[in-house]
């Protein structure tokens, strides 16, 4: 079944029944003026039913089973361009948040940064030789090393 041909056939079935409901209002003027539904309308719901049911199904089962395979031949193609829509959408979303990630981690690694270059000033008496020279050299080597990679990350994300 072709979408249009159930988009086309959805719209029969609700008009017709919209049609019907109106001349059951008509029939008993009582329940537009109370707001519900009388009692007397209650049992014709199932007539109503009965009568979109057969406007809906005139088709044979062979046509019902021919529209079935229709649908099922086309369904991986259907499913390939609703992944690529998808792709297509979020496609900037991802843009956006690599950029983010990179500035998030690129502060981090500058906090990072920060905190062994106090550990650098307080321990400079010692950078030749002294109690604290090796903490000292620790300090510098992960100042650089965090440093880096915070000046590198802001810089990837400003590439992009």
């Amino acid at each position: 079944m072709k979408p249009n041909e159930f988009g086309r056939r959805l719209g029969i079935g609700v008009r017709i029944a919209g049609r019907i409901a109106k001349q059951r209002l008509e029939e008993n003027p009582a329940a537009t003026q109370t707001g519900q539904p009388q009692p007397a309308l209650l049992p014709n719901i199932g007539q109503m039913h009965a009568q979109v049911t057969a406007q809906i199904t005139s088709q044979t089962g062979s046509q019902i089973r021919e529209a079935s395979r229709e649908v099922t031949k086309k369904a991986p193609a259907y499913a390939r361009a609703a992944g690529r829509g998808a792709g297509a959408f979020l496609r900037p979303f991802g843009r956006v948040g690599g950029i983010l990630w990179l500035e998030v981690t690129g502060f981090f690694f500058g906090l990072f940064a920060v905190y062994f270059a106090q550990d650098i000033w307080r321990t400079h008496a010692s950078y030749a030789a002294g109690l604290q020279h090796q903490r000292f050299l620790i300090a510098v080597a992960l100042t650089g090393l965090f440093g880096y990679l915070s000046i590198s990350a802001f810089w990837r994300a400003k590439r992009r």
